[in-house]
């Protein structure tokens, strides 16, 4: 069979519903062009999410560190242990930005920051606890943190997850998983969670009843394979536990960075996201990437698969860090939103809507 004879049965079986495999995701990813995967996504999106809604989310990335022995070739954001830079907020200043969130109608906190050579699992427990009791939701700490916890605790990833969910933790972001594949792990970020380390942080995560979202960094160093790798990864615990709620693929973003490539294309990007709406077919959501893509695009990505917004974003430094610097309000992201034709409607972290 020729590749138009392949495409166009792969193409039936995501029209009847059917899943697909890896090595077809892989051939679509290679060979269809982006309006027949635009076309494909759509369908899939709609199948999922038959009434016209776009959510999206107001909360606050919160940085609480900069200072990180991790080192990663494509963060522009971090600061050595002992160089000058290097900050910890403290709860007057956590108190401030939670306050200003609230006062915005956010209903929820991303907490993250840098791999602390010295900070104890304590300080992680008081500084969630502080949060939960000021009345927000807790979205805190990507993989990579609570591998670094277990590492300087003593204690098992599972220990660790259950003390912090004590504490008040409610569920985690995505972050740290760039490419799912040790290949790509091992060049951009030598001293960060493993892949599986990722999975399995997730996948206890998931077993002890908390929510997370899934990211994924492409456009540096991995090949299509490599991203296919990723999502077939994500899929499989996803089948185990369904503890995932969104899917969230952004381009790296160079600048500042000791990679040297060019940015991802818009182009790029929504072949990417369709692909993901497709293979992924047991995460209910997937999220437009407004902070490194811009409004327009993804505008469009809401034809390319995405059903959600994503968040306000009320502070960013990561990105920004990198020399990108998209800025939305929330009147800004319905309007967008409305303007694409669809219905905006604000949401929780488990994606219930917000009446």
């Amino acid at each position: 069979m020729g590749h138009n004879g392949e495409l166009a049965r792969i193409s039936e079986k995501i029209r009847s519903g059917e899943r697909i495999g890896a090595e077809e995701a892989l051939a679509l990813y290679q060979q269809a062009d982006l309006h027949t995967l635009g076309i494909l996504a759509d369908s899939v999106r709609h199948r999922l999410h038959p009434e016209p809604i776009v959510t999206y989310v107001i909360d606050r990335n919160i940085n609480y560190t900069n200072i990180c022995i991790s080192g990663c070739k494509f963060c522009a954001y971090y600061c050595e242990p002992g160089k000058d830079g290097g900050y910890i907020l403290d709860h007057q200043e956590l108190e401030k930005k939670i306050e200003e969130t609230k006062a915005l109608g956010g209903t929820q906190v991303l907490l993250q920051g840098g791999l602390h050579p010295d900070l104890p699992l304590e300080f992680y427990e008081d500084m969630v606890s502080f949060i939960k009791s000021k009345g927000i939701h807790c979205h805190c700490f990507s993989p990579p943190e609570i591998v670094h916890f277990s590492k300087i605790s003593g204690l098992s990833i599972r220990e660790v997850l259950e003390r912090l969910k004590a504490a008040g933790l409610d569920s985690i972001p995505g972050g740290g998983a760039e490419i799912l594949v040790d290949r790509v792990r091992e060049k951009i970020a030598p001293r960060k969670a493993s892949a599986q380390e990722w999975l399995d942080v997730m996948e206890e995560a998931h077993n002890l009843g908390l929510r997370t979202t899934a990211t994924m960094m492409f456009g540096h160093i991995e090949t299509p394979r490599e991203r296919i790798i990723h999502m077939d990864r994500l899929r499989q615990v996803q089948d185990r536990t369904g503890g995932f709620t969104a899917f969230i693929p952004w381009p790296f973003q160079p600048g500042n960075t000791a990679i040297e490539t060019r940015s991802a294309t818009a182009h790029e990007y929504l072949k990417l996201l369709a692909v993901s709406r497709i293979y992924l077919d047991n995460f209910d959501n997937i999220q437009a990437s407004w902070v490194t893509q811009g409004p327009k695009v993804a505008q469009v990505s809401l034809f390319y698969g995405a059903n959600d917004f994503g968040s306000t974003m009320i502070e960013e430094n990561v990105v920004a860090a990198a020399g990108v610097s998209h800025r939305l309000s929330e009147q800004e992201i319905r309007r967008h939103i409305t303007e694409a034709g669809f219905e905006p409607r604000q949401r929780l972290m488990d994606y219930r809507l917000v009446s």
